[in-house]
């Protein structure tokens, strides 16, 4: 399984771990407002280490038990962004959904696109999935772009999809097919 990915000379792609609740919380502090217009709106308790201690407790548990990819993205100890496969489903779905988000300050690197692409890599050939699927807001245009630059497609739009900051708002639904489709996915080794 990944264990880490190095997606540049200074930033990595690594599984959480306990010790990361207090860089990520400094993470959500430091991009409140960078953040607030993509995600649900969040209480005071969530911008607090303990909250993310708890998280990350139930996100490792969820790990080992197969139902979700959670990582982050670290540059040395501080915590730049997150990419999460979740509610991965077996049998005839092997699928899961693809999260991400990344420090303003790095935005615009090309790592986010660099961490998709290595997630697409474990997806496929790690965990043996078929497909991969995404969501973004209707305006997420920078969203979009790491969607399409993975070789994602738009297969459709969801009305009143998430309630995102604190409004039940429309978005655009992507897809990835993993297996017998574009071999543009780069190899992790």
């Amino acid at each position: 399984m990944l264990l880490a990915v190095d997606i540049s000379p200074t930033v990595t792609l690594r599984l959480v771990e306990e010790a990361d609740a207090s860089q990520l919380a400094a993470a959500y502090v430091r991009n409140r407002q960078h953040l607030a217009p993509w995600e649900p709106e969040r209480p005071d308790a969530y911008f607090a280490a303990d909250w993310h201690e708890g998280d990350i407790a139930g996100l490792r548990a969820a790990y080992h038990a197969g139902f979700t990819l959670p990582l982050v993205l670290a540059a040395g100890d501080t915590v730049i962004g997150r990419v999460t496969l979740s509610g991965i489903v077996r049998g005839a779905f092997q699928s899961a959904s693809l999260g991400y988000w990344i420090d303003e300050q790095h935005a615009g690197r090309g790592l986010m696109s660099a961490a998709v692409n290595a997630v697409l890599v474990v997806a496929r050939d790690n965990l043996r999935l078929h497909r991969i699927e995404a969501a973004t807001l209707v305006h997420n245009a920078a969203s979009q772009r790491v969607l399409f630059r993975a070789g994602f497609e738009q297969i459709g739009l969801a009305p009143r999809y998430l309630r995102i900051a604190g409004a039940w708002q429309d978005h655009v639904l992507f897809q990835r097919i993993l297996e017998n489709g574009p071999d543009d996915i780069r190899s992790l080794t």
